[in-house]
């Protein structure tokens, strides 16, 4: 990663908004938790009030989803789903802005096997990870069990980019931008751990459908893909919120067995049959916000 000085041009006014933000980041990670769980759940609340879009988008989603919940409970649930990302926000600035090692005892690691035995096979490993809320934060104290590079979208803006990449380089070994496939396999053949989550929408040219909670959903085939390039065992990781707000789980599973297969739908299903596993077990910390089924299949129409 460079270490290069700021540009110039960082200094401009347009950039002013974004130092400010930057500040607030770093104030707000060391913050005592109570206060900062506090700000966190009132951002959320703020933004289910505000920002009419994304709550249609997460309503939307919610009810594709679970449909087996009355009106009621799905509105609680997207008010729920506002709140605890609100929270990650918080948790993002204090996983960029501050060392893992000293929240060690707010985390429990169960299934650390798992990645040791992947691991030990000597191919590196691609771990699957998923959108939720606390991911910043997750794979800051994920770094105290194993180092692992991660995956990334790179953000639009110059100087928050600069800001998350230097974050994310110092938890992770390598922050790699998720159009560079020859990197992430380079790096997993050269026996590291690569976290990636491929539970969002990236369109009909590189997906395929599998079944998301009962939704034909366009999911990336690139996760077949990386593992049939590479050899390296897949493996399922989970990392949650307790309900205390003040401590974390993570999970690790067994990896896929016979991944990859010959039928990239199969493999698609498979990982979808996970992420909705991890999903059901604390479905509000999701990042519903976002258009996961976006793309539809041939015929349907459009749900947003």
């Amino acid at each position: 990663m460079s270490k290069k000085p700021f540009p110039r041009s960082f200094a401009h006014p347009r950039y002013w908004p974004t130092w400010l933000a930057i500040g607030a980041m770093y104030i707000v990670a060391w913050l005592p938790w109570r206060l900062k769980l506090a700000i966190g759940k009132l951002i959320g609340l703020m933004a289910w009030a505000l920002i009419k879009r994304r709550r249609h988008i997460t309503a939307t989603n919610i009810a594709l989803c679970f449909p087996e919940k009355s009106d009621d409970a799905q509105r609680q649930l997207v008010r729920k789903t506002f709140i605890a990302n609100g929270i990650g926000l918080v948790e993002t600035a204090t996983g960029w802005c501050r060392r893992a090692e000293g929240f060690r005892h707010r985390v429990a690691y169960h299934g650390e096997e798992h990645l040791a035995r992947a691991k030990a096979q000597g191919k590196g490993v691609l771990v699957v990870g998923i959108h939720f809320s606390t991911l910043d934060l997750g794979g800051a104290l994920h770094s105290l069990f194993f180092p692992a590079d991660v995956v990334y979208r790179p953000h639009n803006n110059p100087l928050f980019e600069r800001f998350m990449t230097r974050a994310r380089s110092r938890i992770f070994g390598q922050a790699i931008d998720r159009h560079d496939l020859r990197g992430v396999v380079r790096r997993i053949k050269a026996g590291h751990i690569v976290w990636y989550s491929p539970d969002q929408d990236f369109g009909r040219d590189v997906s395929v459908f599998a079944p998301l909670f009962g939704q034909q959903a366009a999911t990336i085939r690139l996760t077949s893909k990386i593992a049939r390039m590479t050899g390296a065992p897949v493996v399922p990781l989970m990392f949650h919120r307790n309900p205390d707000d003040c401590t974390y789980t993570i999970e690790c599973l067994p990896a896929f067995e016979n991944f990859p297969s010959k039928d990239e739908v199969e493999d698609a299903t498979r990982v979808n049959q996970f992420i909705e596993r991890a999903i059901r077990k604390h479905p509000e910390q999701y990042l519903w916000l976002h258009r996961r089924f976006k793309t539809r299949p041939e015929g349907e129409e459009k749900v947003y």
